[in-house]
């Protein structure tokens, strides 16, 4: 008897468990009260009271004040995010844009706006002429095109890429993204461009080695994935 009472509370017990509920899935938008607001020359930085409790977010710098409700679209959510601006590291935050008011639309298009720009696959350039950038030295040296062709051969490995940049966005995730040519492949295929991010500063028509880390299936979320990009890079003239 005492053996069946045991085996019976054991089935309770894993019936109880199994029947929890399951953590509900993030949501593409965030709802709550401002509690607090940090300035930085790119963004707002906002601690939300929300019905799950508070969280940390960024959005495309705006005017908000103490007890607003803001909304915030199109979320990505990054752990142990470091921003350099309030040096502080985040364990969890919210990147998006706002809704609402006709001035948070325009915030909200702008940063938007600065994060396809950033990460475009097929970028919108600017006019820097013909790209025609000698392959830099070394073993590790690759053209654009290469590490474009041959990025599952390369994947977590360390490459050098001299081009030229011909986009360039600054301060987007903790990143500075750059989008790298240097006159190999086409632009039919889209073989002729390669996204970096970096720390380093740089500006449209600049010509640098490339010294990165290639990743492939890269998704930062929102729609933002990428087959193949450099990460982790250091700029060398």
């Amino acid at each position: 008897m005492k053996s069946f009472i045991a085996v019976l509370m054991m089935l309770c017990v894993s019936f109880a468990w199994s029947a929890a509920p399951a953590a509900p899935a993030p949501s593409a938008v965030v709802k709550g009260e401002v509690l607090e607001i940090k300035d930085v020359e790119s963004y707002t930085y906002l601690r939300l009271k929300t019905a799950d409790g508070e969280v940390w977010a960024a959005v495309a710098k705006a005017p908000l004040k103490k007890g607003a409700n803001v909304t915030i679209e199109n979320t990505t959510v990054m752990t142990n995010f470091e921003s350099k601006s309030l040096k502080k590291t985040f364990e969890k935050i919210v990147f998006g844009t706002l809704a609402g008011t006709a001035t948070n639309a325009a915030g909200s298009a702008g940063a938007a706006s600065a994060m396809a720009g950033a990460h475009s696959g097929a970028p919108k350039v600017e006019n820097v002429g013909d790209v025609k950038v000698p392959k830099a030295s070394g073993p590790d040296a690759r053209t654009v095109a290469e590490v474009v062709t041959k990025s599952a051969e390369l994947k977590d490995k360390t490459v050098l890429v001299r081009g030229k940049v011909v986009k360039y966005s600054d301060s987007i995730m903790g990143k500075n993204w750059i989008h790298l040519r240097d006159g190999s492949g086409s632009a039919a295929d889209n073989t002729n461009d390669l996204l970096v991010t970096t720390k380093d500063q740089a500006k449209v028509g600049d010509v640098f080695v490339v010294k990165g880390v290639v990743r492939t299936d890269k998704n930062f979320g929102s729609g933002y994935a990428y087959k193949v990009l450099i990460e982790e890079a250091t700029l060398q003239k």
